[in-house]
């Protein structure tokens, strides 16, 4: 086994406190000849860790097939003087990978004695409104600016490390060290992503909301609902996402919500539709007990499609059922209203459940 220490230049651009003590954090990653800790090997570990006001990387390498066991026992009793490993997609592969190669040996080694964290898992729910390209740990790199020099993937490495093996070429071991090293480099600099949940995750506060007069394609005066919130966190790199309706941007300290409102005429269906009668020449419908009084020839006995009655207004959209009453357009509309007050957002409660009806359907 060939073991590789240095220090490294670490700029911590996310507030370590919320993770925890900076000398009990260890971040980690592994590389392996396969997916499956049953029949492939584990052939590096790489590990960052904060002591005695530096950051350093250490790095252990099976430079022979029988030195995958010594990888092991040192990298679960290094692991004894931390309380928390922080991993890119580590609680889908690299922690059950290394128990699996335990097994393999009879070692009781686990992660019991750990808290993970892992950024994948992370910021996977928010994937589609921040627009990343994918989950890979260079598109999330890519996404903040953070540059690589690693032209290579853990999988394409893999008949590098068998050339190796039998070659024993330098080259070949500086371009797996190099991977493993650039993607914990990586990993700290890709930290400032979990600003997002965060940000996302966290009460917002309304400080600002505007009815904006917006025309549209047809001239015609259209109101937009602009609400300004913020919630002590920020993100390091706006974003936008938006449908036909809404538009949430983020940038540094604020979040803006864009909101088409609905004016005009919209429906409420009643559920109970047997219970009532629909009025032809009203378009409208009315309980039984108040339809016998009704011209025969005026009503028919009411379906769910016209079971209804019509209110004029001013509404905001919802995308499932989040308030009542519920008004539609249509029948079975997937889009359903609410009407708009300006008081409505001003009550905590309500404003926050919007927010993440919001960001739950623009998430998906």
């Amino acid at each position: 086994m060939i073991t590789l220490k240095k220090q490294i230049a670490f700029e911590e651009t996310y507030p370590l406190h919320r993770l925890g003590n900076r000398e009990e954090l260890l971040f980690f990653d592994i590389e392996t000849t396969g997916f499956s800790g049953e029949y492939s090997t584990l052939y590096l570990i790489g590990c960052v860790y904060y002591r005695n006001g530096v950051w350093n990387l250490v790095q252990w390498f099976a430079d022979t097939l029988d030195s995958e066991k010594e990888l092991l026992v040192t990298f679960f009793e290094f692991l004894k003087s931390f309380k928390k490993v922080i991993h890119f997609n580590g609680d889908g592969f690299d922690i059950p990978y290394l128990l699996k190669r335990c097994h393999a040996y009879g070692f009781d080694y686990n992660f019991s004695g750990t808290e993970s964290l892992d950024i994948y898992k992370k910021i996977r729910p928010y994937r589609n409104l921040l627009g990343l390209s994918s989950m890979k740990q260079k598109a999330i790199e890519a996404f903040l600016g953070v540059e690589r020099k690693d032209l290579y993937s853990g999988g394409q490495l893999i008949e590098v490390y068998k050339d190796y093996l039998f070659s024993r070429d330098q080259y070949l071991f500086d371009l797996l060290i190099l991977h493993n090293e650039d993607d914990l480099k990586g990993m700290p600099l890709i930290l400032p992503i979990l600003n997002y949940p965060d940000f996302l995750e966290h009460d917002f506060s309304l400080s600002d909301q505007e009815l904006i007069i917006n025309p549209d394609l047809l001239g015609r005066e259209q109101h937009l609902l602009k609400l300004t919130l913020e919630n002590g966190f920020s993100v390091p790199v706006g974003f936008s996402k938006a449908n036909s309706m809404v538009r949430a941007t983020a940038d540094g300290r604020e979040l803006t919500l864009l909101i088409d409102l609905y004016e005009g005429e919209l429906k409420y269906f009643y559920p109970d539709y047997k219970n009532y009668y629909y009025l032809i020449y009203e378009d409208r419908a009315i309980h039984k007990s108040v339809a016998e009084y009704v011209d025969k020839e005026a009503r028919v006995k009411a379906s769910a499609k016209n079971c209804y009655i019509r209110q004029t207004g001013c509404y905001v959209p919802q995308f499932s059922p989040l308030w009542t009453p519920v008004l539609q357009y249509q029948w079975k509309d997937k889009i359903t209203y609410f009407a708009y007050d300006p008081k409505f957002f001003q009550d905590q409660v309500k404003l926050q459940a919007y927010i993440r009806h919001l960001f739950d359907h623009l998430s998906s």
